[in-house]
């Protein structure tokens, strides 16, 4: 489930807006800006795509925790999402250009999942001195007391003396939260462009994919100047086509009436669990202006429409409903002689008993939207800088009215720097359909599960906070630095204040759903287009020349260098892998009696009842060097890893209840094996200096020396299942080594003619004997060698062997963790592998590009020892992308 926009349900990165330079007087600068600012303004269609470059951003959102009320130790983390978006655009020709985007989001932590009163315990793990089945505890059939006019009441157990139940109102709403395990979010899309003099047409189309959502989507918009290029037109349509199969929680679902759903269609029962399917269509369109005033002035303005049908709710939201019959009579008269009646529960009166149950929420299935938007730039002489002022105003058929407003300053501050501070505040009305829970002047039925309950609750009811009536306001800064050779970097805080008192007219929600978040943000971005510029003085050298000419396989690190001092690389690297197939055990396959008899521990402790089935890990790196000398290069790597992991059951947990340790761990068993495993985040960041300890024109040997810092988390834990905590995920799962890390390579290449080859050993030692969570993984130990050919002058092909031997995990979690599956223990790690690889490489030798390279390399394996018990091993990918000027 992906963190959405204030009102929406439309995914949203949460970055700060950025804002493009402007801070030159001439009317071609205006014009330019005029092209390139608006873009097409319909969802989805991104931002408009700009001349041979790439940028890359990181950003970071957390939420605050939310003040509970003391109704138990707020012991849940708030949710976070981690973001990495890849941009990269291209002229084909001087009229086509073709631009790509990739977004991927990973996010965790607690969420609301209902809004009701304090007294309906929505957060308490308890009730009664017994654990429920719920985590949290959502709604079981529970008793719950209001008055005559229907307000919460909350007991306060008997009168010593008259057994009289003590009574008290208490209004206070809370919300109730729920804490899921990280989920990843990845959305790819594409955009082709042709250009006119005066006119500019775009086709795009992509889809956003996550475990339990998917949405496909294609746009067509245009872009017509007139009026010498002063005033620019653009039209855009899009049509957008979602899929939600959601995986009920299992915890949940017990009490949580869905006849609703099921008599649509909607529910069905799979392997995995219950599931909650179904469809919605969006089809938009827009249209906007923009008019350059004069040479210091630009206004702009947008008309959208949207059209939405299908489903529109959220799986994973729950109305709280409370059934009261209002005609309850007391049947004891008077019975102290004080004129007062009680029930013979000990009740008074005016004290009423309702039943509480649970709801999945309901929304129309159709949803108009308009949206109209404006914005005014004004460039200012005597500051050298552009204000910056946008508002939207936006309507809806569910009867949700918001209002934006946003400013922002672009100063800058000489020698390539320029700071943006700004401002936002944004305001919404609630949903007709909202309301925090519904209260029912009806008994419930006593076959709740099969009955018709439903049909005594309105047509459409949320309690989803996001559709209520509330505000923000945040404010934030960006710094952005301008470097020689067409790079950028810049980054960016911003922080948010959420509040119902900030709405518009007030009346917003109460304090209970106040909170704060920030998002903090950094980017990179390189021109390539600036660097052409520059060259166009008679500097169109051979991009070659900054590097020995032996090419290098994608999956190998550190075999090449800059050899002309200030040259500059950036790079991006992906690297994929994945595990399937077997469990073995060394080179064996192991059965599924062995795997549970000795994969864990003993024949009578720790016995596997679980296995993976499917793992997979997706890394991205950005190789950022630089050569202050021409033997010297320093490289800065960070990295931001995801990984997916299915398990399977492969013991009945009944056979072993009565064996130690306790079973309260195999209330786990149905998680694991229906929604599956997430993590992703940063990963550990890597620092190393390359040394040329020799080199000729076709020989070149170099050392690198470097360390990664422990910036991967590695505390990700599982969250609580059926009340029982849900401890950490497995070491493999862990998004760093939580250790110091030395990483050196001695690294040779060669070349003759068309021929290339090169080897390498590298290592890895873990620094540390223990991190911050008690373990160490194991050492590792690498030697590859590589023969390649160049077919043409810019492309060539490659095969490779790969060795590599690693250690098993040291220490153990300190903390709890569910040993179900050889993945929990650490002697399952490591081994001996063999690999072969087969890799493509290409670069650009001529034109703006000249200096851009790619290349690619499948790695199958070939033999392997494992340590214990692992999952198969399955082929690699390694993808790399470098600008070398």
């Amino acid at each position: 489930m992906a963190v959405t926009d204030e009102h929406t349900d439309q995914p949203t990165n949460h970055a700060p807006a950025k804002s493009p330079a402007f801070a030159t007087q001439t009317l071609q600068a205006f014009t330019v800006a005029a092209q390139i600012l608006l873009g097409v303004q319909v969802p989805n269609t991104g931002v408009a795509a700009e001349d041979d470059s790439a940028d890359f951003q990181y950003s970071h959102y957390q939420e605050g925790k939310r003040n509970l009320y003391g109704s138990r130790p707020d012991s849940r983390n708030p949710i976070e999402v981690d973001s990495i978006h890849g941009r990269a655009n291209a002229m084909l020709t001087d009229r086509i250009k073709l631009g790509f985007n990739y977004v991927q989001d990973t996010w965790s932590g607690a969420t609301p999942i209902a809004t009701a009163p304090l007294v309906f315990g929505g957060n308490h793990r308890y009730t009664s001195g017994t654990a429920t089945g719920a985590s949290p505890f959502i709604s079981p059939p529970n008793t719950m007391y209001v008055d005559r006019n229907f307000n919460p009441m909350q007991y306060h157990g008997d009168d010593p003396n008259t057994g009289i139940g003590l009574f008290s109102q208490n209004r206070q709403l809370v919300h109730t939260l729920s804490t899921a395990s990280p989920e990843t979010r990845r959305q790819g899309d594409f955009r082709l462009g042709y250009e006119w003099d005066e006119a500019e047409a775009n086709l795009g189309g992509g889809v956003s994919s996550e475990r339990d959502y998917e949405s496909r989507f294609v746009n067509l918009g245009g872009r017509i100047d007139f009026n010498q290029k002063l005033t620019s037109l653009n039209l855009g349509l899009s049509y957008t086509n979602s899929d939600t199969n959601a995986l009920l929680d299992h915890d949940a679902t017990p009490y949580i009436n869905v006849r609703a759903y099921r008599e649509s269609g909607q529910i069905r029962s799979t392997t995995t669990g219950t599931r909650l399917t179904g469809t919605k269509e969006d089809i938009a369109a827009s249209l906007g202006l923009t008019q350059i005033l004069s040479k210091d002035a630009l206004i702009q303005a947008d008309l959208s429409f949207t059209h939405s049908s299908g489903y529109m709710a959220n799986p994973y939201k729950v109305m709280e409903a409370l059934f009261v019959d209002p005609n309850q009579i007391p049947d004891l008269i008077d019975p102290f002689g004080d004129g007062k009646d009680y029930f013979s529960d000990g009740r008074p009166a005016d004290v009423l008993k309702g039943d509480l149950r649970a709801f999945l929420e309901k929304r129309p299935t159709l949803r108009n939207q308009w949206n109209l938007g404006g914005r005014y730039v004004q460039y200012f002489h005597t500051f050298d800088a552009a204000l910056h002022f946008d508002y939207r105003f936006s309507h809806d058929d569910w009867g949700i009215n918001s209002h934006t407003f946003e400013a922002d300053w672009v100063q800058p501050l000489g020698s390539g720097w320029t700071v943006t501070p700004r401002v936002r505040y944004y305001s919404q009305d609630a949903a007709d359909f909202y309301k925090p829970y519904l209260l029912v002047n009806q008994a419930v039925s006593s076959n709740f599960t099969t009955s018709n309950d439903y049909r005594k609750l309105p047509d459409y009811y949320s309690s989803d906070q996001r559709l209520s009536g509330y505000g923000t306001l945040s404010g934030g800064i960006s710094v952005s630095k301008q470097f020689a050779k067409g790079i950028t970097l810049e980054t960016g805080f911003e922080y948010y204040t959420h509040s119902g008192s900030l709405k518009i007219g007030g009346n917003g929600e109460g304090n209970y759903s106040n909170f704060n978040y920030f998002v903090a943000n950094a980017g990179l971005k390189v021109n390539f287009s600036a660097v052409g510029a520059g060259k166009a003085g008679g500097e169109h050298h051979h991009h070659a020349h900054h590097h020995h000419g032996a090419e290098i396989p994608a999956g190998v690190m550190f075999a090449h260098m800059m050899d002309q001092a200030d040259a500059v690389m950036v790079g991006y690297r992906y690297m994929y892998s994945a595990q399937a197939g077997d469990m073995l055990r060394g080179s064996s396959v192991a059965s599924d009696p062995a795997i549970v008899n000795f994969g864990c521990g003993s024949a009578n402790i720790d016995k596997c009842f679980i296995a993976p089935e499917r793992m997979s890990m997706h890394m991205h790196m950005l190789d950022l060097m630089y050569a202050p000398t021409d033997w010297l290069n320093l490289m800065l790597m960070p990295q931001f890893v995801d990984m997916d992991m299915d398990m399977r059951q492969i013991a009945d947990p009944a056979a072993y209840a009565g064996l130690p340790p306790p079973p309260n761990k195999l209330n786990h068993i149905t998680h694991h094996i229906s929604a599956g495993h997430s993590t992703g985040g940063v990963g550990d960041t890597g620092m190393y200096a390359l040394f040329k300890l020799f080199g000729t024109p076709d020989h070149h040997v170099n050392l690198t020396l470097g360390v990664t810092a422990p910036t991967g988390d590695v505390s990700n834990r599982l969250r609580r299942n059926h009340a029982v905590d849900g401890g950490f995920n497995d070491y493999g799962m862990q998004l760093g080594s939580g250790t110091w890390d030395f990483k050196p390579a001695l690294s040779y290449t060669g070349q003759n003619g068309e021929w290339s080859w090169g080897a390498q050993v590298n290592g890895t030692k873990r620094l540390d004997n223990k991190n911050a969570s008690g373990y160490a993984l194991g050492d590792i130990i690498q030697s590859t060698a590589w023969g390649s050919y160049q077919w043409l002058d810019w492309l060539s092909t490659s095969v490779r062997g790969v060795y590599t031997a690693q250690g098993a995990v040291r220490g153990q979690f300190n903390g709890l963790i569910q040993t179900m599956a050889p993945s929990d223990f650490p002697k399952n790690y490591g081994g001996q592998y063999w690999d072969v690889g087969f890799g493509v490489n290409a670069r650009v030798l001529s034109g703006d590009l000249a200096g851009n390279s790619l290349s690619f390399e499948w790695l199958e394996p070939v033999a392997t020892k494992q340590n214990g018990y692992q999952l198969e091993r399955d082929a690699a990918l390694a993808a790399t992308w470098t600008y070398v000027f």
